[in-house]
């Protein structure tokens, strides 16, 4: 596909033919602040605080949806697009909860970062008060405040575009409008799968997992970027660590197995690092009692107990159960274990966890 050269604040570049202006100011190193766009979602331009300047004409334009064109030139930083910025950001604080000293978003909320790059302290606009927060939704996973929902619609376009859930939509008109379970029921009610995608690209505080609520600020916490234990995928998230413990998991929109794609378990399924009952040594049973042993001797009874049937009762008095937990790779080598040393193919996989 042929090239189009692009002037964007006084940089030229070249980009695809089809490219957004959002698209060619990343190529050329000129930041553009957006709400609504994501890098995992379709493009839709309802924030509108992306506005530019093209081609000198008064009439602005999103940069996230308007296409680019040979020799077109593009201002992003002129004062009339600061100042509709501006105005488009004192509207959508105009009934927002101005609380970020003590939100758990604060930190790594987009819209309080686009605030304090415009100088904006309070709304010139005067609002309608919206009531409090939604009665609990008896989901154990997330909260929502739709009051400091800012209808951008990246929850509702991530559940429809990554999970395909369909479990949210916008509704009601006008003030009124908000997210809401499809039909206006409940989560628990709906196709909801709890994969937790809206809360991975909410820009707000709107929606935040149950275990960040009083667990602190974002510079309070280190991420660290692992793979997830749960099953063989092997997908990449990044851990939220505060005091050594884990607070929450978010996607990692580079992860090359799952490009910020997670499921329930993945994002949520991690208390069990810290649960009381979790085994931490190995236990084997002595005078019918279980006690704490080495791994050696454990393995060594495991082991010896293996050949022992076997010899008794035959291969097939053997059964081995593998773990969702394990890599591919792992669980390739029980099977080998259970085939190819020890005669039985009494093999099964627990992807149930």
């Amino acid at each position: 596909m042929q090239d189009v050269r692009v002037t964007i604040d006084g940089r030229e570049v070249s980009v695809p033919r089809g490219s957004t202006i959002l698209d060619a100011s990343r190529v050329a190193g000129v930041k553009i602040p957006t709400l609504c766009d994501h890098p995992a979602l379709k493009p839709v331009g309802v924030c509108r605080v992306c506005l530019v300047e093209v081609d000198g004409q008064r009439k602005l334009q999103t940069a996230c949806t308007f296409p680019v064109a040979e020799g077109m030139v593009v201002e992003t930083d002129v004062p009339a697009v600061r100042e509709a910025r501006r105005f488009i950001l004192e509207l959508l604080l105009a009934h927002h909860p101005l609380d970020c000293m003590t939100c758990d978003k604060a930190g790594g909320c987009e819209l309080q970062d686009l605030a304090y790059a415009y100088g904006i302290k309070e709304s010139r606009f005067p609002g309608r008060q919206i009531p409090g927060a939604d009665p609990p939704d008896e989901n154990p996973f997330f909260l929502f405040d739709h009051r400091k929902c800012i209808l951008c619609r990246r929850c509702v376009r991530a559940c429809s575009e990554i999970n395909g859930a369909l479990a949210i939509d916008i509704v009601h008109r006008g003030f009124d409008s908000r997210v809401s379970a499809v039909r206006g029921g409940i989560l628990k009610d709906s196709s909801c799968e709890f994969c937790g995608m809206c809360v991975a690209v909410c820009p707000t505080g709107a929606l935040i997992p149950r275990s960040c609520a009083g667990a602190g600020r974002r510079w309070e916490m280190k991420k660290v970027t692992t793979t997830c234990p749960y099953c063989g995928v092997g997908c990449t998230i990044d851990l939220r660590i505060k005091d050594d413990r884990i607070v929450s998991v978010s996607s990692n929109w580079g992860g090359e197995s799952n490009k910020g794609r997670t499921c329930v378990k993945g994002r949520f399924g991690w208390d069990f690092l810290r649960h009381p009952d979790r085994l931490t040594t190995p236990m084997i049973r002595k005078d019918g009692r279980l006690v704490q042993a080495g791994w050696d001797e454990a393995l060594d009874l495991v082991a010896d107990t293996f050949v022992e049937m076997a010899r008794k009762h035959g291969p097939d008095a053997l059964a081995f159960l593998s773990s969702a937990k394990c890599t591919n790779e792992e669980n390739y080598l029980v099977q080998k274990l259970a085939r190819g040393l020890l005669s039985t193919n009494n093999v099964d996989h627990c992807a149930r966890l």
